[in-house]
């Protein structure tokens, strides 16, 4: 690695760190239904009153199914705005109507918060629906998921005399989306705007080029849409280069406000655990975990990238000895921000459940790529998205506990509830819910003619394609190998299949986890119990991750990254 990465990344997690304990404190403090935000409190009591929401206390089956309903209207909503947008005012870059593959697609994409596009955004989807379907979505499935998490942890630690209580989902969803999300993304939107991220309605302009030729420069209200999809790891973006376009990042400072918007929430829900389960130890814990984690996968990508392609070293450009390019690769890269803007960025939007790019991931080494692939495979657990990666990661946590207890012979309890056969088999089906899905649909994918054709690279890379666009959608993440030519109706349907299923394959499991916890004293801590806060269980924690990952993974990565790096190594 570089001075510069490692610079770089110093800088990157201290900021994060620095603002992640208040924030998460705040975090807490709105986790919490009877505290109230002074002024936007108001706004909130409007909210339920005109849509007659209530503060009845859900258990976790309820609380399960206003999760789906919700976000199956948001479906059905979304994809009825796509098919009529030709009709729609704010069409100003002359958007078309979608097949229905592709508008059941993008629907599902942006409400399970993964934001797979398979469309060109700037000249595919006219501004109303930008606005008014995708960047609405951005907020309230990042809400989802947050709400989501808040409700396991109230499961985790008691949170009310109600036995069976893990608080209100429309409830959550309000005061997430007001007190939280709205706010942040304003504050974001500005900084954008004044670093030179466009906002207007004007349309598409033409323009006449030096050469003599014209071009067509896409507009739009991006600047709203590029905050909270970064806020809310989300990632899809209004161009469909997305944080490679200069008009959605402009240069190094926006990369790095970016980079640390992505890991903001997830950071600070760490901490705002500690805080709700009363023990601030056991959220730095977690934190710690997932920091180490993403400093090995991020300084491993960011060293790989500063590595020469030897396809590029053996090319002449000239009668010298000079190559086209030595001492990295910057390929498929925009030089504003260079290997170590670049390689970072990747690894963040990887680590987090966010497809925000600003390069292209089917340029990076074989190694790389596989790096990356692997940070989404773990399960989006390395700080992860908003509310999904902490509630990931509360998955290893407890089968970590599960298994040490059982290697010492302790007493198998997280947070001084008793872990039992019910809870570890819900562990186990969240657990193999999305590698279930990567691993069929990869396999349906590539022996079938449907999937093969949209395969634009033979051999290991091909199947690498297909391997990350699968991993990718499963996991809620969104991001793409550009090679795979995916909209089709094919692999609209399978990855929208996938989408869905990734995402609530893993919410209701974790909710039953919640509701099942809820039901249990909480035990006051003896010797007996294995402390879950110590340097030991976060060793044995990160080795878990990486165990299950690479237990799982091993097979498809030896047929892709790795021969992949062994072709090219060897030419």
């Amino acid at each position: 690695m570089t001075t510069q990465s490692i610079i770089l990344i110093v800088l990157l997690l201290a900021a994060l760190t620095t603002l992640a304990y208040p924030l998460g404190r705040y975090l807490a403090y709105i986790a919490v239904s009877k505290n109230k935000v002074k002024v936007i409190g108001c706004f909130e009591n409007f909210i339920y009153k005109v849509s007659g929401v209530n503060n009845q206390e859900m258990n976790w089956k309820q609380y399960a199914l206003s999760v789906v309903i919700f976000n199956v209207l948001g479906i059905v909503v979304l994809v009825l705005l796509q098919l009529l947008q030709s009709y729609l005012l704010l069409n100003q870059n002359q958007a078309v109507t979608p097949n229905l593959d592709l508008a059941i697609n993008t629907a599902v994409s942006f409400v399970t918060n993964t934001n797979w596009q398979a469309y060109s955004g700037e000249s595919g989807v006219s501004y109303l629906v930008q606005m008014l379907g995708l960047t609405v979505q951005n907020f309230l499935s990042a809400a989802t998921g947050i709400a989501v998490v808040f409700a396991v942890i109230r499961g985790l630690s008691s949170y009310s005399q109600t036995a069976h209580s893990l608080g209100n989902f429309w409830v959550d969803i309000t005061r997430i989306t007001l007190y939280v999300l709205l706010p942040l993304s304003i504050i974001v939107s500005l900084i954008f705007m004044s670093q030179g991220v466009i906002q207007n309605f004007l349309p598409p302009l033409e323009i006449n080029t030096l050469e003599g030729s014209t071009q067509v420069i896409a507009m739009g209200p991006n600047a709203s849409q590029e905050a909270i999809k970064l806020i809310g790891t989300n990632g899809g973006g209004f161009f469909n280069t997305n944080s490679s376009h200069p008009f959605s990042n402009p240069n190094a400072l926006t990369n790095f406000i970016q980079m640390l918007c992505i890991f903001l929430i997830p950071a600070s829900l760490c901490a705002a655990f500690g805080h709700l389960v009363g023990d601030k130890r056991q959220g730095w814990a977690i934190y710690i975990a997932m920091v180490i984690l993403f400093i090995i996968f991020a300084s491993s990508l960011m060293a790989l990238e500063q590595q020469v392609n030897p396809v590029w070293q053996s090319t002449s450009f000239d009668t010298a000895s000079s190559t086209l390019q030595t001492g990295s690769n910057m390929e498929g890269k925009e030089s504003r921000f260079g290997i170590s803007g670049s390689a970072l960025f990747s690894a963040v939007t990887t680590a987090a459940s966010c497809g925000a790019v600003n390069n292209m991931h089917d340029s990076l080494m074989p190694l790389s790529g596989g790096a990356a692939m692997l940070l989404m495979q773990l399960g989006e657990v390395v700080l992860g998205g908003v509310g999904s990666g902490l509630y990931g990661m509360l998955i290893f946590v407890i089968l970590t506990v599960f298994i040490a207890g059982l290697m010492i012979g302790r007493s198998p309890e997280y947070l001084g509830k008793k872990i039992e056969p019910k809870e570890m088999k819900l562990i186990a089906l969240a657990m193999l819910a999305s590698s279930f899905i990567v691993l069929i649909c990869t396999t349906i994918s590539t022996l079938i003619p449907q999937g093969v054709a949209g395969i634009s690279n033979p051999g290991a890379h091909g199947f690498l394609q297909v391997l990350y666009a699968f991993s990718s959608a499963a996991n809620n993440n969104g991001s793409a190998f550009a090679g795979l030519s995916a909209n089709t109706p094919f692999y609209n349907y399978l990855l929208a299949l996938a989408m869905f299923a990734g995402r609530f394959g893993v919410i209701i499991p974790m909710l039953a986890i919640a509701g099942a916890f809820a039901m249990k004293k909480r035990i006051p801590f003896n010797d007996n119990m294995l402390p879950t806060h110590s340097p030991l269980f976060i060793g044995l924690l990160i080795c878990i991750v990486l165990i299950i990952g690479a237990l799982t993974y091993v097979p498809t990565l030896v047929l892709g990254p790795i021969v992949e790096h062994v072709q090219l190594m060897t030419k």
